[in-house]
């Protein structure tokens, strides 16, 4: 989306979106280092104008030292941008400028009713309509979220089937194979690692869906008339529209949202807008979403976890009123341009591979920071706390040295329906990152790490009969999922109360006995918790570097205190009024 703000004084540059951005920088460092194309031509304008491939510009480039590595590289983004965008990087560019062009035309130019308007004037008569847009705009984040949660739900099942089946079959095989069965080795492998990041490894067809939905809707052009649109939500609380550009960022990851504040020139803008991004729900928090959603609330849970992030922007609406009219009282106002493309047929090439890019950051974090910390957590489960019974990897895990130190904290949670140290301890790992408190919960639970003796074992080719046609099976679920989005019982099918999964199973008889019978007031006061508290660890160092350390503290501890606050309210205010 092409933004800019116009302010006396300050260089302007347009904002050419994520992908072409990306190889611009790419490019313009490149120029930098090459000081016979610097001194010159602007770095910027010389990267942007490659780009476009500019005839006049390459025939000068090749007699300079360094031009033709500048040259071979600048080939190499078009390729990758035309992969992505489907079409030449010649015309992509442009219609990035002129859409800025028609977005500062429209602001400043009123036409008359007779004037002939195009196709996209038409749609944007109503899709930015001041009255009608942010309806529009919250009704097409609920059918994101809707067939994010619901469709994908087969696939969640199956993947699940999946890695307490054959992969906890194949690697207690292995491990019996070399003499290891029964041993705590094969305790930490099949309990320790599998069950931990298998256990956020199910929920990547969420994560795939809402990725390859937010793309779809961005490279169509809505995603940049809901930023025209929000403008005047900004607005209320002293921002403009380009303030919701990084909250945007931050529905998929709070670290580039706190990196995409730089764009924002004035300070306050800055520093504010960063203290809103973490209430922006980042897809880290979806699986503990679509988790409790489907335990407790299995026949509204898209509707559920639409809420929760729709809560997310109304509590940032609501503490940016509070922050404007004291920290931040009396900041000046900035004019805000924003690009509105003509509407185009997503290309289905380019929203993949962007789905792929970011699921695989994810999957890359499942078998890095998540399986350290599953490693480090079994450790901490195995071990007896001081003066407890029990020897190394032999103790009930009540007494364990993870269950004594989160049983301190569980008292401070008890107001909030979930005073139990399982609950206290993995909201206290997801401070390393917010899909490790499924994690723990699997890992704490024990699912999946019965010994390979202990059940009847499935043939090889059982087993992958059990891939492949489980995989069939959960497409021909997902499809027939979908018309149940709106209301349309195909088959008449009946919901279960409780999802019949072992973790989903525990986590609801826990949760029920914790809040003395109020067990969905309890799982959705968890839900409001892990959508207000303190964001990753890797946020934390992004906010730190962005807002500066004050800001950082500041941000923590009223995180964590509004999160308190919050939870309390829905679970005490839902039993007060008999809900739950």
């Amino acid at each position: 989306m092409t933004t800019g703000t116009f302010e006396s004084g300050k260089k302007f540059a347009i904002d050419y979106g994520r992908d072409i951005e990306a190889e611009i920088t790419r490019l313009q460092t490149l120029i930098e280092g090459t000081p016979t194309a610097r001194s010159i031509y602007p770095p910027r304008w010389l990267a942007i104008n490659l780009l476009e491939g500019d005839t006049s510009l390459r025939t000068k480039l090749m007699v300079l030292a360094g031009g033709q590595r500048l040259l071979d590289e600048a080939q190499v983004s078009i390729q990758r941008l035309e992969r992505i965008y489907g079409d030449e990087a010649e015309i992509i560019i442009p219609d990035y400028r002129y859409g800025w062009i028609n977005g500062l035309v429209r602001q400043a130019v009123t036409r008359s009713d007779a004037e002939e308007l195009t196709p996209s004037d038409r749609i944007d008569r109503i899709v930015t309509n001041r009255l009608l847009g942010i309806p529009i705009f919250l009704l097409a984040m609920w059918a994101v979220f809707m067939l994010t949660s619901e469709v994908s739900a087969p696939y969640l099942d199956w993947i699940e089937r999946i890695i307490s089946g054959p992969v906890t079959h194949w690697a207690a095989s292995i491990l019996g194979m070399i003499g290891l069965s029964g041993s705590w080795v094969e305790s930490l492998i099949v309990g320790g690692i599998i069950t931990g990041v298998g256990g956020v490894l199910v929920f990547i067809p969420v994560l795939m869906f809402l990725y390859f939905s937010l793309t779809m809707l961005e490279d169509s052009g809505y995603m940049a008339r809901a930023a025209f649109v929000m403008d005047r939500l900004m607005q209320v609380i002293g921002l403009h529209g380009k303030s919701f550009l990084p909250m945007l960022v931050g529905f998929g990851c709070t670290v580039p949202a706190f990196y995409a504040t730089r764009t924002l020139e004035n300070e306050k803008d800055r520093v504010l807008t960063g203290l809103l991004v973490p209430f922006m729900s980042c897809g880290a928090r979806l699986p503990v979403y679509v988790l409790f959603a489907a335990i407790f609330f299995p026949r509204n849970a898209g509707t559920v976890v639409f809420s929760l992030y729709l809560l997310g922007i109304a509590v940032a609406v609501i503490l940016g009123l509070v922050l404007k009219n004291t920290l931040f009282k009396g900041k000046e106002k900035s004019t805000f341009v924003m690009e509105l493309p003509p509407y185009r047929m997503p290309n289905f090439h380019g929203a993949w591979l962007h789905t792929w890019e970011r699921t695989g950051a994810f999957i890359k974090s499942a078998w890095t920071l998540i399986m350290a910390v599953s490693i480090i957590l079994w450790f901490m489960l195995a071990i007896p706390a001081p003066g407890a019974e029990g020897s190394f990897a032999n103790a009930d895990v009540d007494n364990s040295l993870f269950a004594t130190a989160s049983g301190m904290v569980a008292p401070a949670l008890e107001p909030l329906g979930y005073g139990t140290w399982e609950a206290a301890g993995s909201l206290m790992t997801g401070f390393v990152a917010k899909e490790v408190v499924v994690s723990t919960m699997a890992q704490i639970f024990g699912v999946n790490g019965q010994s390979a003796q202990t059940v009847e074992q499935p043939t090889f080719l059982e087993d992958l009969r059990l891939i492949f046609f489980g995989f069939i099976q959960a497409t021909i679920d997902t499809l027939k999922s979908i018309p149940l989005i709106f209301g349309i019982d195909l088959l008449e099918q009946a919901d279960s109360e409780v999802g019949s999964s072992a973790l989903m199973r525990s986590v609801h008889a826990n949760f029920q006995a914790s809040s003395g019978g109020y067990g969905a007031l309890a799982g959705l006061s968890f839900m409001v918790f892990v959508l207000i508290y303190t964001p990753c660890m890797a946020a934390i160092a992004a906010e730190r570097q962005e807002l500066g350390i004050k800001w950082m503290w500041v941000s923590i501890f009223g995180q964590l205190v509004l999160a308190w606050l919050l939870a309390f309210i829905v679970f005490q205010g839902g039993k007060a009024l008999g809900w739950g």
